[in-house]
């Protein structure tokens, strides 16, 4: 047995997803809640099961002693954090091995190397990783942000070096604007990461942003499992994603592939990690690395074939890959909808009690999700509740089957994000692949001026 034990250090549909294959290699899970989810399919399905605190999330999944003492007390070897809350904490991941369990993730050398955006930049720089012009680290004062942003010329982003999900981020169009988008960008910065520090990058007009999902064992093997489209965001967060993605061909993939790959095994990294970049122009720029499974990436396992949390699990056990890059293959497209507990035209979240819940299926169908009937989605976490994937031979046959899928899909009781999606596929430009990362808030705003 890899491990006799693991402890899912997260909820929802990605505690469930990490169950899921750990059944299937015959490993036994606990759980961990907070009293909002003692009824949460999480927790239903798992082999044991600890309540680690009070609703809030800073009480209970990111106590870091109220979890280590729940693997303790029910003898899990190994933890795996999923995404969010501590799965990119490098303090978590030192603890976990403090306490002789296995953290099922990179070290936390590199967790910390690639939270902190400025050393993640000057990493990859020098292991031949194309970058954003900027500025090379955190900006000292408004007199160097004036020198640098004079430099790579208006239009500039000021971004919180310690940042992600779009905090701490601002545009300044020209030089009159830019003393306000620095003060805004370190207020932000400082509130949500306790950090003040940015940097400035060019601020790209139609980019598309594009991640590349790799795996690295503790042997020195490193693949990579193609690319995601993530441009359809709003605010920064991620809305709709594709593998691959309609702007690559398959040159562009395996040159950047080769890029990525060869830079995380010079740096000795190991597990799943994806590197997001930036492209316009036929050039890519790399803009950070997140070091853990991401929502998206289930679309990645439909063209791949691989479980890529099965995968996790073998490699932090120390097992090697057992494959090389020309055994990965890509087959068809899939796309995944991110269905939010939220208005479809405000994004207000609507928590409540889903009063009836059906899942479409068939043919080149997957749903993620921990909903049921009678279940209470609760107002402390995030509102994201299912993920609609859909796999087939085709991008056009991908989408009729999304179509297919969304009419079929019904979640009653609460407000849902599910008309978005259904509007977002009907539009010409959507299905023609021509989006970038602006194209949904304009979308959007054009929906609400009808």
């Amino acid at each position: 047995m890899l491990f006799q034990k693991i402890l899912i250090a997260n909820r929802g549909e990605i505690a469930l997803r990490i169950q899921r294959a750990c059944r299937e290699l015959g490993i036994p899970t606990v759980a961990v809640h907070s009293t909002a989810d003692a009824t949460a399919m999480h927790v239903r399905l798992a082999d044991e099961s600890v309540c680690i605190g009070p609703p809030a999330a800073r009480d209970s999944y990111l106590n870091m002693a109220a979890i280590l003492s729940a693997a303790t007390i029910t003898g899990a070897d190994a933890v795996h954090p999923g995404y969010g809350f501590l799965s990119e904490n490098a303090s978590f991941a030192e603890m976990v091995e403090a306490h002789g369990l296995t953290f099922i993730g990179p070290s936390s050398a590199h967790i910390r190397m690639m939270g902190d955006k400025i050393a993640a930049k000057t990493a990859m720089a020098s292991l031949g990783v194309p970058l954003v012009p900027g500025s090379p680290g955190a900006v000292a004062d408004l007199d160097e942000a004036r020198a640098v942003s004079a430099r790579i010329q208006y239009p500039v982003l000021i971004k919180a070096a310690a940042g992600g999900g779009g905090r701490g981020m601002r545009v300044a169009g020209s030089e009159d604007k830019l003393e306000e988008a620095w003060s805004q960008a370190r207020t932000e910065a400082r509130a949500a990461f306790g950090n003040d520090a940015v940097y400035i990058e060019k601020y790209l007009d139609r980019p598309r942003h594009i991640e590349m999902q790799v795996l690295a064992d503790s042997h020195g093997g490193v693949v990579h499992f193609g690319e995601r489209d993530c441009s359809l965001q709003r605010r920064h967060q991620k809305v709709l994603e594709e593998a691959g993605s309609p702007a690559l061909d398959a040159a562009a993939r395996d040159a950047l592939g080769e890029t990525v790959t060869a830079a995380l095994m010079k740096l000795g990294y190991r597990n799943a990690g994806t590197l997001e970049f930036l492209y316009q122009d036929g050039q890519f720029a790399f803009i950070e690395m997140n070091t853990r499974l991401q929502v998206e990436h289930p679309v990645t396992e439909m063209v791949c074939g691989v479980d890529l949390v099965r995968e996790q699990i073998r490699i932090a056990a120390g097992q090697r890959l057992g494959y090389t890059q020309a055994d990965v293959s890509f087959v068809g497209h899939a796309i995944e909808c991110r269905i939010n507990a939220e208005d479809p035209v405000t994004f207000v979240p609507d928590p409540g009690r889903v009063t009836a819940f059906h899942a479409p299926g068939g043919l080149g169908v997957r749903v993620d999700s921990a909903l049921y009937a009678g279940y209470v989605v609760p107002p402390y976490y995030d509102s994201l509740i299912a993920k609609l994937i859909v796999h087939a031979p085709t991008r056009a046959e991908a989408i009729a089957r999304m179509r297919r899928s969304l009419a079929e899909f019904a979640v009653l009781g609460i407000k849902t994000t599910l008309p978005l999606h259904q509007r977002i596929i009907e539009d010409p430009s959507f299905q023609a692949g021509d989006y970038t990362i602006h194209w949904l808030e304009h979308f959007m705003a054009a929906q609400a001026a009808e």
